[in-house]
Formats: C-alpha cells, structure tokens, sequence
C-alpha cells in the first residue's frame, strides 16, 4: 500500500508552499501531486515553480504528478492546462475531460483526478483505452461499489486505484466564488481573500454543526474525511494507493501514524469528534461510523 500527498487544496503564500514540500521530502510519502486544481487566479507559484518542486521531489526518489484545475472557464484556464499537459516530463492528474483530450490526442499516459466522473466499470474501460494508468476514486463512493469496480476489471489489465483517505472533501465546484462572496466582493474583484483561510472558512448550519468548507469557487465537507483505520480493508479491496490532502498544519504526523499503521500491521479506531466517513460505509458523507474495519 502507497501513500500519496494530494495537491494543496488551498491557497497558501509562495514561501509557505516551498517549506511544506521541502518538510513533506523527508516523509514517507511515495506520490505527490502538484498543482492549483480549484481557482486560475491562485497563481503565486507558476508552472516552472512547481516544476521546480517536483524536481526536488523526484531527487528524494519520489514519484511526481502534476495535476490540472477542475474546472476551466475561460481560454485562458484551457491553455494553462494544456501548458501543464505538455511539461515533458511528468505525468498528469486530470481533473477536467479537457485535460483526458489533451492528452491522449498526444498519447500519454495520465491519472483520472476524483473530480473525474469515474462510477463503473464501462467508464474506467473507456479511460483505460485513451491512457488511463490509475484512477483515483470520486469521493462520493463507497467501498462497495470500489469492490464491484475493481473485482469486474480485466486482473490481466488492471489500472492502479487510489482513494481519498484524509482530508476536507472536494464535494463541488461553481462558476461563483463563495469566500468572495462573504466578504461581499464580486469573483473579478475578489482581493484573493482565500489566503486569509489556510484551511478554508467553515460554515455550520443553524444548530451549529459543521456543515461545508468555502474554498474559494470549492465547497468542502464541514469535517475531516478519514479513512485511516480501513487501510487494511483496502488493501483487500485491491486499492493500491491511500491518499492524503495536505493540511495547514500536522500533515507530516498525519503521514507518519497512517505509515506507522500500516507497517506495524496495526488498524487504530480515531475520535470521531471533527470527522466524517459515511460515504465509505454507504451512508451520508457527513456521518461517523464508528467501524474498525
């Protein structure tokens, strides 16, 4: 079982996002995605900036993805993915049907982001055939389903399959901007107010409970993700990588305990206060089930 780092979801400052790579280096992490996939205008590190960092990476033996945004709105959000398309030199997490285009009109090998509407075994085939080597999971799935997918695959061509393990979820994407909203600013004009919430600005329902995420033109779920006591349940599955969404703060122990589990042949149950895994389980995302494995 791999573990992977997802891409920074947020939009942190230039110097923040150098010292977070250079720490997670000297993790145990095996995959790392790099790239802006929510909003065209966090641009602070450009495509030679995190080409940069994934040269770094890839020094320290570390497999590197260069993921594109999720959804494009304008010819120029198209053109930066075609430009991430063509690096030459790694591969590519597609988060858009146009970037799936770009690339396999160019015969490359690329990876299906879990904004990517991947849900049965026709999809992952056709992906497959345009050059599809892995999958990542849609967030919305459960292991059930993930268990049908794989099991109806050709096992003498099967594609690697990764799942959203921890983190805020990436439930849906807007042409508005909603953290522009809440300052009452229009998208154009937004100020880049998403670099004031390095984890996204909560937003509870009535009665208090966490309810979403802003994100910019991103809504999140209102509690963690987390699917780290079922590592073992995946591997059975046939999962091969476990990915995790790079948090503002504590993401080299949240890496290390989810190494350390799996190495040590160890499931650890965790608090469920501030957490969600329905959707694993087949139930509402928002839910805790309270399961060992």
């Amino acid at each position: 079982m791999k573990i992977s780092l997802g891409p920074i979801q947020y939009f942190w400052p230039k110097n923040k996002v150098v010292a977070f790579y250079r720490e997670m280096a000297e993790t145990p992490v095996d995959i790392f995605y790099l790239g802006e996939t929510v909003c065209y205008k966090r641009n602070e590190l450009r495509l030679s900036d995190w080409i940069e960092i994934a040269h770094q990476l890839a020094s320290n033996g570390k497999e590197v993805v260069l993921s594109t945004l999720a959804l494009l709105e304008a010819t120029a959000e198209l053109n930066s993915v075609r430009k991430v398309c063509e690096n030459g030199e790694f591969m590519i997490e597609a988060n858009d049907i146009a970037a799936i285009n770009l690339l396999s009109e160019a015969k490359l090998p690329f990876i299906t982001g879990p904004t990517i509407n991947s849900y049965n075994i026709q999809t992952i085939k056709y992906f497959q055939a345009l050059g599809m080597l892995r999958w990542v999971m849609p967030v919305e799935l459960g292991r059930q389903t993930l268990k049908k997918i794989i099991t109806g695959l050709d096992p003498e061509n099967l594609p690697q399959t990764e799942v959203f393990a921890y983190g805020k979820l990436p439930l849906a994407y807007s042409a508005r901007c909603f953290t522009a909203r809440a300052h009452d600013l229009p998208k154009d004009r937004c100020q880049l107010k998403c670099l004031n919430y390095p984890d996204g600005l909560l937003l509870e329902s009535q009665e208090q409970r966490s309810l979403f995420t802003i994100n910019g033109i991103q809504t999140q779920s209102g509690d963690c993700y987390d699917l780290r006591s079922q590592w073992r349940e995946m591997k059975r599955i046939g999962v091969d990588v476990m990915r995790i969404s790079p948090q503002a703060e504590n993401t080299s122990d949240i890496i290390n305990d989810l190494y350390a589990n799996i190495q040590n042949d160890e499931v650890v149950n965790y608090a469920e206060s501030g957490f969600c895994n329905g959707y694993w389980f087949g139930q509402s995302g928002l839910e805790w089930v309270a399961a060992a494995e």
